[in-house]
């Protein structure tokens, strides 16, 4: 198991829904979690009037994808940072998707342009590799020039920034497949099963995980639906019919709630994922859960 790690979230309007200041032990940096409807309560707080590097996050309307915009915001002369520059991404009619930031600042007004480019550049190239949510970066943030001593410190408040972001809710630089534990050396340690499903039209691997079924990229999909196939699933395959090829190879990995629904989608049918997804050996999902109980 990893070390454990102490952060206090403080709600600053007393609810959970409202404002969220979240600190970490032995850590610079400070977030906070503002939705859209209370950026007129954050006036007074000097700290978001600093330099810092913010997540606008949101769910399309047409798919339902989570979706997300990284910026920065460099302090102004006239006291301006943060906050003014989500108060104009607010008053943004082709921003009007997000309901809540999230943002990373430091204590000690320590970042100037240089650290937040290599933020905003770092934080944008993790999302795009997790891939959990879609990016609405239209340019490539450019990284900077910074020392290699300076590279070393950014990363660690970037280790930090990963933890204090899950905690708050967005797994945006987690892959769909990260293993669920790690090492007390920091080592990820994966001890989930490969699982294999195969039908006379359909062959894919997948894993749980802490967040579901994955299924992997490369699986083979059943084309056709069978007449028992869920209105849900169709409507899965048709707003994720991009992801998969003329030949039924599916592009990336996917993530699904449950191993059945992750099976109805491979087989384009009603499924029973606990009996179809089996390890190399051949047994069940069903057997492998209840051998751990």
């Amino acid at each position: 198991m990893g070390r454990g790690k102490s952060i206090n979230l403080f709600l600053m309007d007393g609810i959970a829904t409202g404002r969220i200041k979240c600190t970490l032990a032995n850590w610079t940096g400070v977030a906070y979690k503002i939705p859209r409807t209370e950026l007129e309560q954050c006036k007074e707080r000097d700290d978001l009037k600093q330099s810092g590097v913010y997540f606008l996050f949101g769910v399309s309307d047409q798919a339902g994808d989570n979706i997300a915009y990284i910026g920065q915001a460099g302090a102004r002369k006239n006291g301006e940072g943060i906050l003014y520059r989500l108060q104009e991404h607010k008053r943004n009619p082709d921003k009007d998707y997000w309901t809540e930031a999230v943002v990373f600042t430091t204590s000690n007004n320590s970042f100037g342009p240089t650290e937040i480019s290599y933020l905003e550049n770092r934080f944008c190239k993790m999302a795009l590799i997790a891939n959990r949510y879609k990016i609405k970066n239209g340019n490539d943030p450019t990284p900077g020039n910074i020392t290699e001593e300076k590279e070393s410190e950014l990363e660690e408040f970037i280790d930090y920034a990963k933890i204090v972001m899950g905690t708050l809710g967005h797994k945006i630089f987690e892959s769909i497949d990260a293993p669920s534990t790690q090492t007390t050396t920091g080592e990820n340690k994966d001890e989930e099963p490969v699982l294999y499903l195969q039908t006379g039209k359909a062959k894919a691997t997948g894993k749980r995980t802490s967040d579901g079924f994955v299924v992997y990229a490369d699986s083979v999909l059943s084309l056709v639906a069978t007449k028992s196939c869920p209105e849900a699933i169709i409507k899965r395959r048709e707003s994720l019919s991009e992801k998969i090829d003329n030949n039924g190879v599916l592009k990336e990995n996917l993530l699904f709630g449950s191993p059945s629904t992750a099976a109805a989608f491979v087989t384009f049918g009603s499924a029973n994922g606990n009996v179809l997804w089996k390890t190399a050996e051949g047994r069940t999902l069903k057997e492998v859960e209840s051998s751990e109980s």
